[in-house]
């Protein structure tokens, strides 16, 4: 097995085992959070009322469902997702909005065989930082687009530049296992923060007219989501996960003193630095 491969189990894994069924339990807080990226996604990447677009690590399904309104009954909103937890959430969201024109795929992006030159559009928020092999997988992708479909998503750039993202991760730091810095370029949630690798990627991918912006946006999230959030995302969620009630207490107290900064009154106000990339199959 290649260390792509095994890299791409343990991406599995985790999002069908762990993270997965996190998301799918705070799915309500989270789509708070990100609603202008999906706002955003869906007004500037719209290809046009009765069209196909494919959203990759759609997630619990928000911006599929939101580009299956605009697109009508006649258009196709397929949200592919690597997560079986996640696809059958979004499968109810839609059929419980009377959406049917939204459809889900559990499926690794990465390597599935989409049906060629499918989609007049392709989108993606926060979902395609992960792969293991993100070369492969974009040209794997833009197999499925038509040509001169347009490519849009939204990633993070780096750690420094989202004080908030980090700021429970090393407040906690002193209580949690020692965790080794992931290399700049692994898969995760910061593995786009160099916008010139982003570049690269899409061009061997086959991608042309790549544009990649800084994106500020302006986020605000409820103090009731925002511990929420704090307390069950990413390497704290997972750390505390089956820690004993002492030590949940003593790390509640510390997410509270570290997110202080960021509170207005009962929300937290942020800017989330990212980068909005377009293209062209």
């Amino acid at each position: 097995m290649s260390l792509a491969e095994d890299q791409n189990r343990q991406q599995a894994d985790l999002w069908n085992r762990t993270n997965g069924p996190v998301w799918v339990e705070l799915q309500a807080v989270l789509d708070r959070m990100l609603e202008p990226f999906e706002a955003r996604l869906t007004r500037l990447a719209f290809p046009g009322e009765g069209r196909r677009v494919l959203d990759i690590g759609c997630g619990a399904g928000a911006t599929t469902l939101a580009m299956a309104e605009r697109l009508g009954p006649a258009g196709l909103s397929l949200g592919v997702d690597i997560s079986g937890p996640l696809i059958e959430a979004a499968g109810a969201r839609a059929a419980s909005a009377g959406l049917p024109q939204a459809r889900f795929l559990q499926a690794d992006a990465q390597t599935h065989a989409f049906e060629a030159e499918a989609f007049d559009a392709v989108i993606s928020r926060f979902g395609v930082m992960f792969f293991e092999d993100p070369a492969a997988a974009f040209e794997n992708i833009r197999r499925a687009a038509a040509p001169g479909a347009g490519l849009a998503f939204v990633a993070w750039r780096s750690p420094a530049e989202n004080p908030f993202m980090t700021a429970t991760t090393r407040a906690l730091a002193p209580l949690l296992p020692p965790q080794p810095a992931p290399a700049p370029d692994a898969p995760g949630q910061f593995g786009f923060a160099d916008p010139e690798r982003v570049r690269r990627i899409l061009v061997q991918g086959g991608w042309r007219e790549v544009r990649i912006e800084p994106l500020d946006e302006p986020c605000v999230v409820a103090g009731q989501d925002l511990r929420a959030y704090a307390m069950n995302m990413g390497p704290v969620g997972a750390a505390l996960r089956e820690a004993d009630p002492a030590l949940r207490e003593k790390a509640q107290a510390i997410v509270r003193s570290a997110l202080e900064p960021f509170m207005d009154g009962q929300v937290a106000r942020s800017t989330a630095a990212c980068w909005w990339v377009t293209a062209k199959a």
